[in-house]
Order: structure tokens, then sequence, then C-alpha cells
């Protein structure tokens, strides 16, 4: 009885500590390796990279262990007259026929796989991305819905030079961002990816997608993502001074969740999503959410016209009062305008100039909102955020760092929009 529990419980004790040995190497490759990712073209990578690393290591072993029996087993100490054999016909027949062989055994799938990941057909949703210095701009095309990306605000105060706060305090510090791209699960997304100023590199390992993104060209990648999750990415290409602080973010969502997600930043009323049309409805108005925002139905369809009207629109008509635009806008200059102009306004000459005593900031008013919403050389355009959100970055520019010009009410947003 004695013997049988001691071999019980040492079988527990093995089986525990290989357990605990495939944990730590499995967490060990999971930090060190690459990872899978969450589709189908980040898993056949992985295992690309996986056959390679193994016919490299196996090579490396057979080559040193070779040149390492040949130092030792015929060292000058124990053949003391050198071979005078001058070469060995079989020998090179075998190191060129194999590597041949293993070459082509890495061809094969490795030029599938490069063909799939060029293959853009058949997609369900088109998003172009602009990288400019330093963050990234999304257009979900036939969607009529953009929105900038920059580094975080707390992220970008965490890095300035004594700033005095400790990087490890803040979550995901340099790979946080102001907004982040959001795509449906189980749908093919195709991407259009180009440039404004300099030479980037869109790069989300977790998708498997790494594309540069040129000024004046367009390349295409595309995605299928098939898990829901925050999946994390960088700029790839040394772009300039800030390269380390445009740092990517990709949210994926199940389809619902997507629709819904764009249909409120569209300005849609969610509630309306999926309702049946009225029975004395004349034109059938089908409740899709590509659909439901488009101008042909919303003019036949009198009832829906409502739900179809932007959230800003509402916005636009209450003045606000000059506190109300200077609290919402330093909290859209901290996330949307901070990364380039610094919390100080001092901006990072001569990319991105001053905004104390500058000409704009305190110039009319339709010129700055103009600006804002439509960019100007290597600032990119503000225009998918709200009339308030505008009305209040404006406001606060013209009356922070010494600026005392005009208040900037939403209704002048919208007025210049047109």
């Amino acid at each position: 009885m004695f013997k049988s529990g001691l071999i019980a419980r040492a079988a527990a004790g093995v089986a525990t500590a290989l357990m605990s040995g495939v944990a730590m190497a499995e967490e060990a490759r999971s930090q060190y390796n690459l990872p899978k990712g969450v589709t189908e073209i980040s898993r056949e990578v992985y295992w690309l990279h996986n056959a390679v690393l193994i016919v490299m290591c196996v090579i490396a072993v057979l080559v040193f262990g070779a040149m390492l029996y040949s130092i030792i087993a015929h060292r000058r100490s124990k053949h003391p007259k050198p071979a005078d054999f001058h070469e060995s016909t079989t020998v090179e027949i075998i190191w060129t026929i194999i590597p041949f062989f293993v070459l082509i055994g890495l061809a094969i799938p490795a030029a599938g796989t490069l063909i799939k990941m060029e293959d853009t057909r058949n997609s369900e949703l088109t998003v172009k991305v602009t990288g400019f210095q330093w963050g990234w701009k999304y257009e979900y095309v036939g969607e009529d819905y953009e929105f900038v990306s920059m580094l975080a605000a707390d992220s970008n105060k965490a890095r300035q030079l004594d700033s005095g706060i400790d990087p490890k305090s803040v979550p995901n510090y340099l790979w946080e961002v102001t907004n982040p791209l959001v795509l449906p699960v189980g749908k093919k997304v195709r991407f259009l990816i180009t440039a404004q100023d300099v030479i980037h590199a869109w790069w989300v390992h977790d998708l498997a997608v790494k594309k540069d993104a040129i000024p004046g060209y367009i390349n295409e990648a595309w995605t299928k993502i098939d898990e829901p999750g925050t999946f994390r990415g960088v700029c790839a290409e040394l772009c300039g001074r800030d390269h380390g602080f445009m740092p990517i973010v990709v949210q994926a969502l199940p389809e619902t969740e997507f629709k819904t997600w764009l249909a409120q930043k569209k300005g849609i009323d969610v509630a309306s999503l999926g309702k049946a049309p009225p029975v004395t409805q004349e034109v059938p108005v089908t409740t899709t959410t590509e659909t439901a925002a488009s101008p042909a139905e919303a003019a036949a369809a009198p009832v829906e016209v409502a739900a179809a009207t932007p959230a800003a629109a509402p916005a636009a008509a209450k003045a606000l009062s000059k506190e109300e635009l200077m609290t919402s806008g330093k909290k859209v200059y901290d996330t949307q305008c901070a990364a380039c102009h610094q919390a100080t306004g001092l901006g990072l000459p001569p990319n991105f100039p001053s905004l104390v005593g500058s000409k704009i900031v305190n110039g009319p008013a339709l010129a700055h909102i103009v600006h804002t919403i439509k960019g100007q050389g290597l600032m990119p355009p503000f225009g998918s955020l709200s009339d308030a959100d505008i009305a209040g970055a404006v406001t606060y520019e013209r009356n922070s760092w010494g600026n005392k010009a005009s208040v900037v009410q939403p209704s002048e947003v919208a007025a210049a929009r047109k």
C-alpha cells in the first residue's frame, strides 16, 4: 500500500513537472516566436516561419558539426601530413541535390501563401488607410465615414521629456490610440494603403498584414479576422523623428456589433435598425446598415429621414458658452492635436508649427475652421469630427497659451462645411 501510494505521488509529481515544462515552453515560444495570429494567412505564415527555422537549425547543426569534427579529428597533432585528395564528385552531387529539394519543398507552400496574400477579390468591406506624420487616417469606402487615429493622450504625455510620469503606470504605453480601426469578424476586408507625406508602413502582425504606404501610390492588402479582440501594430518604416509614436490598434467585433458601431458613428438611429417598414409605406425600405442612410431611400421614406440625420446637427443648433467650448475643446485637442502640436501648443517645428501667436489661430475664424476641417500640408483633415468637437478644439486653440481670439460656435462649423 505504501509503495503504491509513493508511486502514485511520484507519477503525479512527474506529470506536474511535465505540464509545467510544457506551459513554460509554450510561454517562451509565444514570447520569442512569431504570433500565430487570428487569420488563415497569419497561421500559414507562422507555419512557414517554423518550417524554415527548423530547416535552418538542421543545416546549422550538420554544417557546424562537420566543421567541428574536422577540426578535432584532423588536427595537425593527429595528422601531421595532410590528405592529398583533390575532390569528390559524389559529395558535390549530394550537397547540390539535397538543397535543391529543400528549396523546392519550401518554395511551393510559400508561393501559395504569397498568391493568397495578394488576392483581394470578393472583399466585403474596403478601408482606405492613409499614413501621415504621425498618425493614420481611416476611410470606410462607400460608407461615408472616416476618422483620424493618433497616439493616445496619456502615452503622449508620458513620453515627453521630464514629464514626471512613469511609463509603466500608463496602460499599453505607446500602444494605444485615440480611435482604433474597427472591423467585422468573419468578413473579408480590403485595405487601400497610401501616405500623405513620406513613406510609412502599416503593420499588424496578428493579421499578417504589412504594406508600405507610399505617397501618390496605392498598395492593396486584405484580412479576414476569425475571432473578436484587439490587435496592435506599428508603423514599420522609419518615417521621421517621431516614427515610434504612431501605433496601430485594430478592434474586431462580431458583425452585428460592427454594424451597430458604424451606424452610431454615422449618426443613424440604432433603434431603427432591424425595424420593419410601416404598413402604409408605399416604397419598401430595407433596414440593413449599408442602405439605411441612402439618400434615395431617405427621400422615398420620410419616416426614416430623422433616423439618418447626423448626430452633429442638434449640436450645431445650440450655442455653447465659452467655458463649455474650452472644456470640451481641451479634451479634443489632447486626443487629436497634442501629438503634433504638443500640450503646450509649441508644436514640433518645422513640420508642425507652434500655435502660440499663430497667424491662423489668431486670424479669421472661418479660415481656422476650414484649415481644421480640410487640413493642409502635413496636417490631415479632421472633418470626420462633429461640429461641436471642431468648435471646441478651435475655440480652445484660439484662447489658450496667450492667444485671445474669438469663440467659435458649432453653427459656424456647420456653415463652413457647405
